[in-house]
């Protein structure tokens, strides 16, 4: 049983540092919407173009405050809950897995 203990704990720092990294591409993201970024810019198409799809979904949903998109910040939360709740979830079953 050690090796599926193994894979877990594999899978669950792959998804952790997964997570991590989205998180700073929306934060990044997000910075780059508060001042006027050249649309051709290919940094700026990627950041948009992995932040768009998701953040269109949460704000369908959230109604918009005097102009603030609250929408990145609900996706932080969502992904922090994540990174706490599930991979945390495969570290401890592969811990008991050992």
């Amino acid at each position: 049983m050690f090796i599926l203990g193994n894979l877990l704990s594999a899978v669950a720092q792959i998804a952790h540092m997964i997570i991590t990294v989205y998180i700073w591409i929306v934060i990044i993201s997000a910075l780059i919407s508060w001042v006027n970024p050249d649309p051709y810019n290919p940094v700026v198409r990627f950041l948009k173009g992995a932040t768009d799809p998701v953040l269109y979904r949460i704000r369908r949903y959230l109604p918009v405050f005097g102009g603030i998109d609250f929408s990145p910040f609900v996706l932080i939360l969502v992904l922090y809950f994540m990174d706490s709740f599930v991979v945390k979830t495969l570290s401890d079953l592969a811990y008991r897995l050992h």
